[in-house]
């Protein structure tokens, strides 16, 4: 039984009348659409080199603004009204990727207690133990030594990098250098970016006991039923969250294909969703990942284009916003920003 939410604060909730009457009057004008939010992990505290990521505290008042200011939806339900033409004011569905075990452990118990439903998209790759590549290198950052600075070996601008002075003494060095890292390696052929990954590693040095234990940051095979029972749908995500654009079609077909044949018999149930990774439109996918996705028996796939779905996008191609946002307002407003015009 987990312990009851604090209590909606007063300027929070007067935002979310505004909010629902806003939606309403906006549903009366315009065609209906749906809002799906895109979340990845959920930190205990702030971290400075997981600025784009949410923390517990600011997760927990979104949902509950979302809770009383909007129409929180099942993903495959909103689909289905969308094509039905029977979205509800304020229409929303709320999603996760990569398949942290934070959803599990942190935003789950959120999510009941306001009865919010949501969909996980999981890798299958780091299921059990590890962590995917962009963690390996905040990981790798954090422990870089000051003095680390040869950076040739990485085929990194030299121009770009913090010098050692930079490490030592400016608390933003390590965040840009982590930015600038996983930029360029994100695009990079799957061998090449495991080389840059374990050169910058060995720069690194080993990690610590406590550190090696901190790097188990996915979802296990328990936590991925444990979150189906809980009524959270799982979606795929790939094997290993490869640009797909970036591997031969053999390779990509492979990433769809094994994570979803690898989720079904973890779950005994068939997979509907799925989302590309990265999922930016013509950079990170194509339409021979479209026609992969929907040859592997999948029924909606979902993009990062931003803005709000309607009735006018190819299931295939739906899109998804990120909430980056950081007070109440200008969150709420930026999806009834959303929801009144396509695009972001």
């Amino acid at each position: 039984m987990h312990a009851a939410l604090p209590p909606l604060p007063v300027h929070l909730g007067l935002l979310a009348l505004l909010l629902r009457l806003a939606g309403n009057l906006l549903a009366l004008v315009r065609r209906r659409r749906l809002c799906i939010l895109t979340y990845h992990r959920v930190l205990a505290q702030p971290d400075p080199l997981l600025g784009g990521e949410i923390d517990l505290a600011s997760f927990r008042w979104q949902m509950q603004l979302l809770a009383k200011g909007f129409t929180v939806l099942p993903l495959a339900e909103a689909l289905q009204r969308l094509q039905q033409n029977s979205l509800p004011p304020r229409a929303v569905s709320i999603t996760f990727d990569d398949g942290y075990r934070s959803v599990h452990t942190l935003a789950l118990p959120v999510l009941q207690q306001l009865g919010l439903p949501a969909t996980v998209f999981a890798t299958t790759g780091f299921v059990e133990h590890g962590s995917m590549w962009n963690d390996r290198i905040l990981h790798a950052v954090r422990r870089l030594p000051a003095d680390a600075t040869d950076w040739q070996a990485l085929g990194l601008p030299q121009a770009l990098l913090p010098t050692a002075s930079d490490l030592r003494h400016d608390p933003d060095a390590r965040t840009h250098l982590a930015t600038l890292l996983d930029a360029h390696v994100k695009y990079l052929p799957p061998t090449e970016r495991q080389r840059v990954i374990e050169t910058l590693e060995r720069h690194a040095g080993p990690a610590s006991q406590t550190d090696q234990a901190d790097q188990d940051l996915m979802l296990d095979r328990d936590m991925l039923v444990a979150l189906a029972q809980a009524g959270v749908e799982i979606g795929g995500h790939t094997t290993s969250h490869p640009i797909l654009s970036r591997l031969d079609d053999a390779q990509a077909r492979h990433e769809i294909s094994d994570n979803k044949v690898a989720l079904e018999s973890i779950l005994g149930r068939r997979l509907r969703l799925f989302a590309y990774p990265n999922g930016k439109p013509g950079l990170d996918y194509d339409q021979r990942h479209v026609a992969m996705v929907r040859g592997a028996g999948y029924e909606a796939a979902f993009t990062t284009a931003g803005g709000s779905a309607g009735a006018e996008h190819d299931c295939y191609q739906i899109p998804r916003g990120r909430p980056w946002d950081r007070r109440p307002l200008m969150f709420g407003l930026r999806l009834l920003r959303w929801l009144a015009r396509p695009g972001a």
